[in-house]
């Protein structure tokens, strides 16, 4: 079957992506960025990627012409974005989409939505089913999934509800987390889009997916608790202190502004399944919420989390060029460059160091200074160090480490290329790389801001002190030599 795959490199497409290969599929993958779309070789091999942005319809002819598609996954969500953005960019992503499902003669729309069976609905779930209303007006047949919270390792759901119980034994809490939901594993949910594939009685058809639990989020959070052996105190007020509510998430947890602000309106509404249908065309076992929380540490613990949510571009529909940043600038920059020799029998040891920085490994030195950075940066309205890496070993090009995005992971020639998401008046890279000859072996760290006007040169001269301190005690660390 000839399948073209939207949201490749996102968390559900990442999920996807392999069951489908594995059964054999013609899998066409549609990203924003090939650079940033990093599977594993084995998948590469097999499938073919096309670069394209569906907000922009007056390309769609060039790209897909003369192509045939006999089903199309919309796997497209702009959570990120602002609220005066948000319906645009979703009306005009789903209007693109459905034009190139004409143009490829697709017989099958697959589209993973929210559920939104209530009146006074937000901002967020309103612009889902925005998207479901055109392709419902589509004239093709669609197939579409509303789900509540998504439970996997690297979900948005799993990590902010991580965040929160690991970071604060008690809590005082909105009325909103009375609201009710009904958490579903990850495993379902992949299970319920790849069994779909041209099943005519899923045809023009939405169908609300949910797992055996319906829960209050208090509820879900005390559930974590239990389940990682944390006890946890919470506090309900009986208000709801909507824009207090937005700052505890966003300060708390991995989540920008924006995503925060999305949350605590969907959160308001309850997420509940009202209609079943599905269980009885794509049988299979519902996995409870404890287990599915067990699951993915079991993942998380093993090193084999595939996707996580902020892998994304900022988790928008926004374009993100990385390309535009993979080469280090040289005029108008300050640079903090060192060096140290190492002994070569020492290479890999010393690369898997810097390939493995950040996160639970830390930073090398200083890391409570790096925290309170990263407290800066979030209070300053960033994205702060919460987001920390996707495993602890494995990196690659387009994820996050911490307030940092990887540009070039290139283990063969032992490079490591960051690129700075945090607040800054500038932009600022840090880059590790491993040069051998005949006689030496010498690790090198360079450290390049490009200011931004005469904010941007006082922060660096500001900064000069602590940079001394921590880059040269970090490279020698990195090294095994401290």
């Amino acid at each position: 079957m000839r399948i073209l795959l939207t949201g490749a490199n996102g968390y559900i497409g990442m999920r996807l992506l392999p069951v489908l290969v594995e059964a054999g599929h013609e899998v066409t993958c549609v990203v924003r960025d090939r650079l940033r779309f990093k599977p594993s070789s084995d998948l590469l091999s097999k499938i073919n990627i096309i670069e394209y942005d569906f907000l922009q319809p007056e390309n769609a002819v060039q790209h897909f012409n003369k192509k045939q598609f006999d089903v199309a996954y919309y796997l497209i969500h702009s959570l990120g974005d602002t609220s005066t953005t948000l319906k645009e960019y979703e009306v005009r992503s789903a209007g693109c989409f459905v034009l190139v499902a004409s143009l490829t003669q697709v017989k099958q729309i697959i589209y993973l939505s929210g559920i939104s069976n209530e009146k006074n609905l937000s901002k967020h779930l309103m612009a889902r089913k925005v998207v479901k209303d055109v392709f419902i007006r589509s004239g093709i047949a669609y197939t579409i999934f509303e789900a509540g919270i998504i439970v996997g390792s690297g979900s948005i759901s799993f990590e902010i509800i991580r965040d929160i119980t690991e970071k604060l034994p008690i809590m005082i809490v909105p009325r909103w987390l009375n609201s009710k939901c009904q958490p579903i594993a990850i495993r379902n949910v992949i299970n319920y889009l790849f069994k779909s594939l041209l099943v005519e009685k899923t045809f023009f058809k939405p169908f609300e997916i949910g797992g055996p639990d319906v829960l209050t989020y208090k509820q879900m959070l005390l559930g974590f608790a239990a389940v990682r052996g944390y006890k946890r105190y919470i506090i309900s007020l009986p208000v709801l202190f909507p824009k207090l509510s937005i700052y505890w998430l966003y300060l708390t947890t991995s989540a920008n502004f924006t995503i925060a602000r999305q949350l605590v309106q969907s959160m308001k509404n309850d997420v509940v399944c009202k209609e079943f249908s599905i269980r009885d065309i794509i049988p299979q076992e519902l996995i409870s919420y404890r287990d599915a929380i067990k699951m993915a540490f079991e993942r998380i613990e093993q090193n084999m989390v595939i996707s996580s949510w902020t892998d994304s571009a900022s988790s928008s529909l926004s374009r993100l060029d990385v390309h535009q940043h993979i080469e280090v600038p040289v005029n108008g920059c300050y640079l903090d460059r060192r060096w140290i020799e190492i002994d070569k029998e020492k290479v890999e040891e010393v690369a898997s160091r810097f390939f493995g920085i950040g996160g639970k490994n830390g930073w090398y030195y200083a890391d409570k200074l790096w925290r309170l950075r990263g407290l800066m940066d979030k209070l300053a309205g960033g994205v702060g160090m919460s987001r920390g890496r996707r495993s602890d070993v494995d990196i690659q090009a387009g994820e996050t480490i911490d307030f940092w995005r990887v540009l070039l992971a290139d283990r063969k020639n032992h490079r490591l290329l960051l690129y700075a998401e945090m607040k800054l008046p500038g932009e600022a890279w840090l880059e590790f790389s491993i040069v051998q000859n005949d006689n030496r072996c010498i690790l090198k760290q360079t450290a390049t801001f490009r200011p931004k006007g005469i904010m941007g040169r006082n922060y660096w001269y500001f900064m000069l002190p602590f940079h001394y301190f921590i880059f040269r005690n970090m490279l020698k660390r990195i090294a095994g030599k401290n």
